[in-house]
């Protein structure tokens, strides 16, 4: 009998051979299938599962599998073997019927694509060629770049409009020092922009910020190119928009109007969109001003907390860099050129806290006594600079296309990427606005708020968990709610002005810049022109997407619905010119200054600690429009020198700040000031500190602005 088991001599192996006959776990259930029937029906397979704890017990559990095919299977298979091929067979037979049902069943018509994110698209096709053919015709797509014509679903279009004329800006000899300013109405052809520095193209940051320093006269002294330099300029005289004449496609009246467009599950379609008629192009000589009263010139940077040397940075390099006048007496009419304006959003208190009703006037007040805010509450900066509250009820009601529905998502209101921090509602008013301002009941009484009256008490909050937060004091500390509000709030944040935007204010259209290596947007720099189609896009996607404002979820929201070309990525070499170096690439070819990570800044290592001194101002990314230093609000720019340093003039806030600055070490207050010597100063000085030195010699009037122009008071 063994002879006919086991073939030859060799030895029988250790393991259970699995018979090809059924098995069965008691006599009891052996009966139950042969006998075939009460317990076993032609749909159903019975497994016996044992119960733990209750010896002898076992759990019937029918199963939707028909036995004969159970059997079969796993006769042919083996049990493990068997279960698992079943198991698939069941996946692929769910995944078919969802798959048809998807494709004719539904709205979209489109066949699932295995493990994609839901989509954030909510408007249709209809209201998405509305929105493309509304900014072409308001003179917001200045570009001869086809994206709309890599979109399926819209009108294809064709550009008309004048002839490029590009501008040779350089200084002229014997005056070459300092660099020209931009003309006014000229306008930055980003088209030439983005072939010059776009990293999808392999374009390194260094040779972009050539380009712009180039085509910006920023070479002023320092042109050592020779040869035509035509396809490098990238500043042009103002000329009619990149327009539109829209060629709309024939369609049959039996097709979908959405196919091929998948939207966000769960969510209905948006209403048809109703828009304003598009704006009027019109160039700028032909305003009745230097400025176009449609597409206003405005710096908004959100703050919270205490004012601190940031806020106070970035305000510098703005009177530092654009074109405010100031080099004109105080008295002086300007009628060619636009100043534009700062407008400076500070969130007085914890990001989740409701505004008290005097919150407008203790804001101020506390500006008067900071001496890091005071001195740009002065009167040769009053047309220029303007301190406005951030009352998170008073924006959202002040933006048409969320007032009436905002109030539902409360609970996600701080919604960062999808990340939702519950905040616990209070009850009382959230929202009071006084009848008048503090700066203007201040201007008509004409008191002088360079002189700050004795500190008042800041506020602060009760502990320091996450909700009561003011502002970031460390990297263990992070105020991760008010940086989610300031995503709500982005326009221009945490950035130092490098250079005159006047080229990108003629841009008519929207832009941020590229998040480094990936191709997604980094909204700490962007602009929107004010009631814009795109503008009620974006706010509507959100309002539908639990009002998440994250750079990566608004990327989403224009790849979802094709609308990338109407938001221009611009390259980060433009705002952001170390991160790409900072996340390891282009190290072979880095530009000037080489930051290997975002707190050589702060801290500029001693191999390269010599070039702030020797190189100064003119030699940290020129050519740049910005650089954002990426948090790090903690960490002074002038360790040895931590007070606002403007001379006589603001002398009264600098001693106040040497007077925090003392108690916060625990030294002797009522020592007499030791007088300060240069070996008292740190050996090698860090690029924050030399930026912010150089900075404040502007405003003390020992050195021009960046083009040569002396401040006048």
């Amino acid at each position: 009998m063994s002879s006919l088991l086991h073939s030859g001599g060799a030895p029988r192996s250790s393991k259970t051979r699995i018979s090809p006959l059924p098995t069965y776990s008691s006599a009891v259930h052996e009966k139950t299938a042969i006998n075939g029937g009460r317990l076993q029906s032609g749909f159903f397979t019975t497994f016996y599962v044992p119960i733990p704890g209750v010896p002898g017990r076992q759990l019937r559990a029918p199963v939707p599998v028909p036995p004969l095919l159970y059997y079969s299977t796993v006769s042919r298979f083996g049990r493990k073997r068997g279960c698992l091929v079943l198991l698939l067979g069941a996946f692929t037979v769910l995944w078919t019927v969802f798959a048809f049902a998807k494709r004719f069943g539904t709205e979209e018509k489109q066949w699932p694509t295995p493990f994609q994110s839901d989509t954030t698209l909510v408007f249709q096709r209809e209201d998405l060629r509305k929105i493309w053919e509304w900014e072409i015709a308001s003179g917001h797509y200045p570009s001869s770049r086809k994206s709309p014509l890599r979109n399926p679903y819209l009108s294809t279009t064709r550009g008309i409009g004048s002839k490029r004329v590009y501008l040779d800006i350089r200084a002229s000899p014997p005056n070459v020092a300092y660099p020209p300013r931009p003309i006014p109405g000229s306008v930055a052809d980003l088209d030439v922009v983005m072939e010059n520095c776009d990293f999808t193209n392999n374009k390194y940051v260094r040779d972009c910020l050539e380009v712009l320093r180039l085509g910006g006269g920023l070479d002023n002294e320092n042109r050592v190119r020779r040869g035509k330099m035509d396809e490098w300029k990238t500043e042009e005289p103002t000329y009619n928009p990149w327009a539109a004449e829209i060629i709309l496609k024939n369609k049959s009246s039996e097709e979908n109007p959405n196919a091929g467009l998948t939207k966000k599950w769960g969510a209905e379609w948006e209403p048809t969109i109703a828009l304003p008629d598009p704006v009027e192009y019109r160039r700028s000589e032909v305003l009745d001003g230097p400025c176009d009263p449609d597409h206003p010139r405005i710096y908004h940077m959100f703050w919270t907390g205490p004012f601190t040397d940031k806020p106070y940075l970035a305000l510098l390099s703005y009177l530092f860099t654009q074109n405010l006048g100031l080099h004109e007496p105080a008295a002086h009419k300007e009628t060619k050129v636009c100043r534009p304006q700062f407008w400076l959003w500070i969130n007085p208190g914890p990001a989740a806290a409701v505004p008290n009703p005097n919150a407008r006037r203790e804001m101020f007040d506390q500006l008067k006594s900071n001496p890091w805010a005071s001195p740009f509450l002065h009167p040769r900066f009053k047309d220029v600079i303007q301190f406005k509250m951030w009352n998170t009820t008073e924006q959202l009601d002040g933006i048409p296309e969320l007032k009436e529905e905002w109030r539902a998502l409360q609970d996600t209101l701080f919604n960062s990427g999808g990340h939702i921090i519950q905040v616990p509602q209070e009850n009382g008013d959230n929202a009071t606005s006084e009848e008048q301002e503090p700066e203007t009941v201040a201007a008509e009484q004409g008191e002088d708020l360079t002189e700050p009256p004795s500190p008042s008490t800041p506020v602060k909050a009760d502990n320091d968990d996450m909700l009561n937060r003011l502002g970031s004091k460390s990297s263990s500390s992070y105020d991760r709610l008010s940086v989610i509000l300031s995503d709500m709030a982005r326009f221009v944040l945490y950035t130092i002005l490098l250079r005159d935007w006047e080229e990108l204010w003629g841009w008519k259209g929207a832009f941020a810049y590229r998040w480094s290596r990936l191709e997604t947007y980094n909204t700490a720099v962007l602009h929107l022109n004010k009631n814009s189609a795109l503008g009620t896009f974006l706010f509507r996607t959100a309002l539908k997407n639990l009002l998440d404002f994250h750079p990566m979820t608004v990327s989403k929201y224009t790849k979802d619905s094709f609308m990338e070309g109407l938001l221009l990525r611009l390259p980060d070499a433009l705002f952001d010119s170390a991160w790409l170096n900072t996340e390891y690439f282009q190290r072979d070819r880095p530009p000037q200054p080489y930051f290997t990570g975002f707190e050589d800044f702060f801290d500029t290592p001693a191999q390269q600690s010599a070039a702030p001194q020797s190189l100064g101002f003119d030699g940290f990314f020129r050519g740049a429009y910005s650089y954002h230093f990426h948090n790090f609000w903690w960490k002074p720019f002038d360790p040895t020198r931590d007070w606002p340093d403007l001379g006589p003039r603001f002398i009264r806030g600098e001693a106040l700040a040497r007077e925090q600055l003392k108690a916060a070490s625990a030294s002797d207050t009522d020592s007499e000031p030791e007088e300060e010597k240069v070996s008292d100063d740190k050996r090698d000085l860090d690029w924050a500190t030399v930026l912010k030195r150089t900075f404040e010699s502007y405003i003390r009037g020992e050195r021009p602005n960046m083009y040569g122009e002396w401040i006048q008071w």
